[in-house]
């Protein structure tokens, strides 16, 4: 932690000239006057001390709330992108949380929530501060910025943060979709006789027989310990041209989107929005971001899958993929749970950003009050 702070801190304080760092847009409540002269180097220093800290925090709570509160939905999600034309298992959204419920109980709709638990503060943190550099970095001249400048910013943080998404997902979608494989071994599959079962028994279909299997109890933490075995490190990395495909341009509309709206809400430049019209930009901004990325989504989440079902094809890459899956399902699957994203990503981004822009980290540290209606 120690060294990522002195890199950051190095980073910033030799990019940007001393000057110009005062007007660097941190998650701090504090207001300098137009009057007021050049910050030192010492007490910028001092501020990009305590910045990174609370930016943890605040990517932690959010995180760890967000994920709380909808990861049934993102787990219908999977399981549903999962699916193949003529083998579907769950009907709709709806439908996929009541049969898990009814085959897995209650908690198996956090199936892999551990993980994304475990690993969602710092991949908030990530995304969050590294956006946040990008803008001062790009805004050194003490300029607003263009959406140009915006939109490079946000491509800089979902790059940043696919150092930690990857792996994450890799081991979610894994526990996720266990659900999946065995509700499909429990449905019946229509298969043609090719020949005689008995000499005085002809069928014109067979039924599978295959006993009812349970939702077999894996770990993530035996999955990576298997992938790091067999595969090495990239083994956990499976996926990440498409995980960049995903979240590149899911930061490049998410950030300058949100930035807008909820510019709209401040009641003037020196204030921030209230906290409520950080949340609806939040969820707005997400929403937009997450439906316009799903094609992307989809053929992540089919690279990431190690496990396959019944008469499902692998793939071997990224244009393999996209050409399989427009050639035997078309271009609707594409869209495939694009709404359970939607429904996913409106209020973790919204609860993220309101955590963010109010300063509960800063507040736990000390080093602001806590006011949500000014924040």
């Amino acid at each position: 932690m120690q060294s990522i702070e002195s890199l950051l801190q190095f980073l910033i304080f030799t990019i940007c000239d001393p000057p110009g760092l005062h007007q660097c847009a941190t998650t701090l409540q504090t207001k300098a006057s137009s009057s007021a002269p050049a910050a030192c180097p010492n007490v910028i220093m001092s501020q990009q001390q305590i910045s990174l800290p609370a930016k943890l925090i605040n990517g932690g709570i959010a995180g760890i709330v967000g994920v709380t509160c909808v990861f049934p939905i993102d787990l219908a999600k999977t399981r549903l992108q999962n699916q193949r034309s003529g083998q579907q298992v769950y009907k709709n959204m709806v439908d996929c949380l009541i049969k898990t419920v009814r085959s897995e109980g209650y908690f198996g709709m956090y199936r892999g929530a551990a993980v994304n638990l475990t690993l969602v503060t710092p991949e908030k943190a990530i995304k969050l501060a590294a956006n946040d550099f990008f803008r001062h970095h790009l805004s050194r001249d003490g300029k607003g910025l263009t959406v140009f400048k915006e939109m490079l910013a946000g491509c800089g943080a979902g790059m940043c943060q696919v150092i930690i998404t990857t792996p994450m997902e890799m081991l979610k979608i894994q526990l996720q979709d266990a659900g999946r494989l065995a509700a499909q071994q429990r449905k019946p599959v229509i298969m043609p006789a090719t020949k005689l079962v008995t000499a005085n028994t002809v069928l014109s279909r067979s039924y599978n027989v295959v006993p009812t299997p349970m939702v077999q109890k894996v770990s993530a933490t035996q999955i990576a310990r298997e992938l790091l075995h067999t595969q090495g490190i990239q083994g956990l990395y499976r996926g990440l041209g498409a995980t960049l495909m995903r979240d590149v341009p899911f930061s490049v509309v998410y950030f300058p989107l949100f930035a807008h709206l909820n510019h709209l809400g401040q009641p003037s430049p020196v204030e921030n929005a209230p906290f409520y019209w950080s949340f609806l930009s939040g969820c707005a901004a997400g929403s937009a971001a997450a439906v316009a990325v799903n094609p992307c989504d989809v053929v992540k989440t089919r690279l990431q899958s190690l496990s396959k079902g019944v008469n499902e094809e692998s793939y071997r890459g990224v244009v393999d993929c996209v050409s399989k899956i427009m050639r035997k399902e078309g271009p609707a699957a594409f869209l495939k749970g694009a709404g359970c994203r939607a429904l996913v990503i409106a209020p973790l981004f919204g609860i993220a950003q309101v955590m963010y822009f109010v300063g509960v980290g800063e507040f736990i540290l000390g080093y602001t009050s806590f006011n949500l209606y000014s924040a």
